[in-house]
């Protein structure tokens, strides 16, 4: 199964400040910039790219404190898993669009790759970590924003190895974004 990090850190390599707040996103680059060539700078077309997604706790509460309407929910249809060591219910506003996944990494690819899926979306700092470790990265892209946290939550923890990234691919959008694509070879 093909598994792709797709995410959007502040220059300085942050996912969120140390509360895990994210709207400095929203704040970030130049609003007056023409977008309309590329307004989710290719998120939709990843999103469509994708048949599955598990994403770690942290990110669930995050996407669940946006208090989405259902036709807000950026995923679709896309089946959502939720990896959880303490949770076992997702929270109100969410049932019905996660699942909750308590145990192994593996056995849940496994059993992805069983039920007929091909590419996963891999979201949240511990699980990307996770499954770089587990060498189940395949590809790896960063959004990072005109901006300087100086704190907070990293996007990477403790990788076990290096990992080599290849076949790099930049762009940088009007308004101040960077994004920058990248391969995964594990050495």
């Amino acid at each position: 199964m093909k598994c792709s990090v797709y995410i959007a850190t502040s220059a300085d390599g942050y996912i969120a400040t140390p509360e895990g707040d994210v709207n400095w996103l929203h704040t970030a680059g130049n609003s007056e910039a023409d977008m309309s060539k590329n307004p989710d700078m290719g998120f939709n077309e990843f999103v469509a790219s994708v048949d599955c997604m598990i994403m770690g706790r942290k990110c669930m509460d995050a996407i669940s404190s946006f208090n989405l309407t259902p036709e807000q929910w950026p995923y679709g249809d896309t089946k959502v898993y939720v990896l959880s060591n303490s949770i076992n219910e997702p929270p109100e506003n969410l049932r019905g669009q996660v699942e909750m996944y308590s145990g192994d990494i593996l056995k849940l690819i496994s059993h992805l790759e069983t039920e007929g899926y091909k590419h996963a979306y891999i979201d949240g700092g511990t699980t990307i970590t996770a499954f770089i470790n587990l060498q189940l990265i395949n590809e790896i892209t960063i959004t990072k924003a005109p901006i300087i946290l100086g704190k907070g939550i990293p996007l990477f923890g403790e990788i076990n190895s290096s990992v080599k990234l290849i076949n790099s691919e930049a762009i940088a959008f009007p308004n101040d974004f960077v994004q920058v694509k990248h391969g995964v070879n594990y050495l």
